[in-house]
């Protein structure tokens, strides 16, 4: 299936494009583009058959480039860091919602679904699968944490993991930046997405798509910053489960 990738992040097409080959021999991504301008041309001429498309870009979004082709008979697939699009690209008949950071997993779904795509089966509950992605990009790219009389507004996507500190709590960044806030952990753990972050111990809440490693005799994660995070012995189990999925 030719396919062509649209993305003003040179990285998130690269890992996007290493994962697609990774899954697939019948996938071949057959052009890349930064430009949303150029992509509207190189689409109209190569006529792929899939285009995983971008949402935000500089020069214009991922649905004003849709609107303005000529040549549409492709599958579409979203990738963004932000929901609110989801209503939207159901509209546009998109085959799929990929939230950044995009799971391995989830673009195996999809390469699945890209394979079916003329099948009756496929056709049948194509409807159903766009509804189910809606689903998955109703959680939030976003979330408030008072800081020394602010407000700061994070994105979920940038948290590795969160420490308790008595009444109080610190969130790390991926930056390497510590914030600390005047919210207990159990309340940050209610306002962050239950599908990306578990409370792991008493004291911490990480990121599971933080997580990179499992120390099993140790009893302790590491996450992508390389900090070591002690799993409770009561938690181990449920945890073992989430990330299984």
């Amino acid at each position: 299936m030719r396919t062509i990738i649209v993305d003003d992040e040179p990285a998130a097409i690269k890992n996007l494009a290493w994962e697609l080959q990774k899954f697939s021999d019948d996938i071949k991504v057959i052009d890349t583009f930064t430009s949303a301008n150029d992509a509207l041309s190189g689409i109209n001429y190569l006529k792929p058959d899939c285009v995983f498309l971008d949402i935000e870009m500089p020069e214009m979004n991922g649905f004003s480039l849709l609107r303005q082709l000529q040549f549409r008979d492709f599958a579409v697939i979203i990738t963004t860091a932000y929901s609110q699009y989801a209503i939207q690209a159901i509209k546009e008949s998109a085959l799929d919602y990929l939230l950044k950071p995009i799971d391995s997993d989830e673009i195996g779904t999809v390469v699945q679904k890209l394979k079916n795509l003329r099948t009756p089966e496929h056709l049948q509950d194509q409807f159903l699968q766009t509804l189910a992605a809606l689903s998955r990009a109703g959680s939030p790219k976003m979330i408030q944490i008072p800081v020394n009389g602010k407000v700061l507004f994070i994105r979920v996507e940038d948290i590795v993991y969160c420490e308790s500190d008595g009444n109080y709590s610190k969130v790390f960044l991926e930056s390497n930046k510590e914030l600390y806030t005047s919210k207990k952990l159990k309340d940050l753990g209610l306002i962050l997405p239950k599908d990306y972050f578990f409370r792991i111990h008493n004291s911490y809440i990480v990121h599971t798509i933080k997580v990179v490693e499992y120390l099993r005799t140790e009893g302790y994660v590491v996450l992508c910053n390389n900090k070591k995070i002690p799993v409770s012995r009561n938690k181990k189990e449920e945890f073992l489960i989430k990330m299984s999925y």
